[in-house]
């Protein structure tokens, strides 16, 4: 009664206007992190924002590749690559969209201080050919750059230099700009205003290039971080979608006439990362260079009882950093480790590790992350071991992980934008260094798993490619670099209104083809 009563009260206070039949009212669990799609390498906020910019290619509804404000593309030497672009595109402020925008934008994107640079690491330089073909050039015989241009999202050149724009921007370390809380995009809806931590709200844009098949005229974006909040705004009528259902609140979802679930697995693969450097946050050695504590701390997690208890079995226990939809993935790689706390506290006498004190950073991006925290914790804690739970928003944790200030963290990964196991093995797993590792938050290096890492990039037979990549994930694997958890529940829900919200596995809403 209590959680009701707080939650009517915080309903109260969104005082969310009552919407016209083809506005869509979104209740987001977070909010994004900036309006410039640059700003961060987060695919949350990049999806949302995907609705504003546009890419030369995308994910269609099979998440397989196609076309967008490129119309085609050949490649013109094993390290050059051309595309044809779109005619008759225009930005949302009524400008034509040029081979100008994709050279400027790809600059901004690959700009040292950029966050998303590691969304293309091949990238060497590019060239206009002329208004509507640009040519780029990569690493040698480099395979994935049409998955990596999937989220190098296209800016107008000429608004960017008119606002003092074109440095990119990275919100993990405060940078801001006008980008920031601006957007000129060519994609079906254009922002029509902004109040950070509040509302969002994007209208239809009609003058949209592409075959229009939603009918929204408008969408309210709100975080509700409270889960409580958004079930409660779901029943009652106040937002028509969440892209994050509460897992535990499923069975009362189920049994409301006015609710309609979508419900599957996320490719997003939830793990725990050690660090690896030679002092922990306390000054003290680092026992987990050892891998016989980052054994011992593996198996003195119960998966099981995560995926019945916390997850209320929703989740998909995972053995593998991939997901089994991600090429790359290998089911021999797959299996479990095995419960085990008596060999868990064994593996920690034997390391002379026993009950060591060490920092736990948790954030709360993930589905159920503070109770999966908590449990993992306790497990822990049965061993012998001291964690020190640090639990705080996603803004506050992710600084802190980015500049290598913590001992033990979760992650969660869905190898976005690639849908390939590379996306894993060069930007978790590899040697931080240039554009390699920008995830690799544990500072470990591994000369072999880089060596073979480095090699899949330039592989252009796939089979053999694909089996560089399930190699490097197996080297991961026998060196417990990460603990694999499982891949989590993907559940959205809408109001029974909402007619067609297709639901996909990378968990990143496509509103441009819903209908209510």
């Amino acid at each position: 009664m209590t959680r009701l009563l707080l939650a009517s009260a915080v309903l109260a206070g969104l005082a969310l206007p009552a919407a016209a039949e083809n506005t869509l009212r979104w209740g987001a669990s977070r909010d994004i992190g900036s309006l410039d799609p640059y700003s961060y390498g987060d695919s949350f906020t990049l999806g949302v924002l995907n609705h504003v910019y546009e890419g030369l290619v995308r994910y269609n509804r099979d998440l397989k590749i196609e076309p967008a404000l490129a119309t085609s593309w050949e490649i013109v030497s094993s390290t050059t690559w051309r595309f044809s672009l779109r005619q008759g595109v225009k930005f949302h402020d009524g400008q034509d969209f040029t081979a100008e925008d994709v050279q400027a934008s790809l600059v901004r994107a690959t700009d040292p201080k950029s966050p998303l640079r590691g969304n293309i690491p091949a990238y060497k330089a590019s060239r206009v050919i002329d208004d509507h073909t640009i040519e780029i050039d990569v690493s040698d015989n480099y395979p994935l750059l049409l998955n990596d241009l999937t989220t190098i999202t296209i800016f107008d050149a000429g608004w960017l230099k008119e606002n003092n724009a074109e440095a990119p921007t990275d919100v993990g370390s405060g940078t801001e700009g006008y980008a920031t809380y601006h957007t000129n995009g060519t994609g079906p809806f254009k922002v029509e205003s902004r109040q950070p931590d509040a509302k969002t709200v994007f209208v239809k844009y009609d003058g949209w290039w592409d075959k229009v098949s939603h009918n929204l005229d408008r969408i309210e974006f709100a975080p509700i971080a409270s889960d409580a909040t958004r079930v409660a705004a779901l029943l009652s009528g106040d937002i028509d979608f969440t892209d994050k259902a509460p897992v535990q609140d499923i069975p009362r979802l189920e049994a409301s006439p006015s609710v309609k679930l979508l419900e599957g697995t996320d490719l997003r693969t939830v793990m725990i990362g050690f660090s690896q450097r030679d002092a922990l946050l306390s000054g003290a050695p680092n026992p987990m260079k050892d891998v016989r504590v980052r054994e011992a701390m593996q198996i003195a997690i119960d998966l099981d009882l995560i995926q019945k208890r916390v997850m209320r079995g929703k989740s998909r226990t995972a053995g593998a950093l991939v997901a089994p939809q991600i090429p790359g993935y290998d089911a021999a790689l797959d299996t479990p480790a095995a419960y085990d706390p008596d060999r868990a506290k064994a593996l920690l006498k034997e390391a002379g590790a026993e009950g060591f004190e060490f920092d736990f950073n948790c954030a709360d991006s993930l589905v159920n992350e503070e109770q999966i925290c908590q449990a993992i914790a306790s497990m822990w804690s049965r061993v012998g071991l001291k964690p020190k739970l640090d639990q705080g928003p996603r803004a506050v944790q992710t600084p802190k992980r980015s500049a290598g200030k913590v001992d033990v963290y979760t992650l969660g990964w869905a190898t976005l934008p690639m849908l390939d196991a590379y996306s894993m093995t060069s930007q978790v797993l590899h040697t931080k260094e240039g554009s390699f590792g920008i995830f690799n938050w544990g500072g470990w290096s591994d000369k072999e798993l880089d060596r073979v890492t480095e090699a899949s990039a330039i592989e252009l037979d796939q089979s053999k490619r694909l089996a560089m990549s399930t190699e490097a994930l197996g080297i991961a694997r026998k060196n417990v670099l990460m603990i694999p958890i499982h891949q989590q529940p993907l559940t959205w829900a809408t109001g029974a209104d909402v007619a067609e919200l297709p639901l996909f596995a990378d968990n990143l809403p496509r509103l441009w083809l819903t209908r209510k």
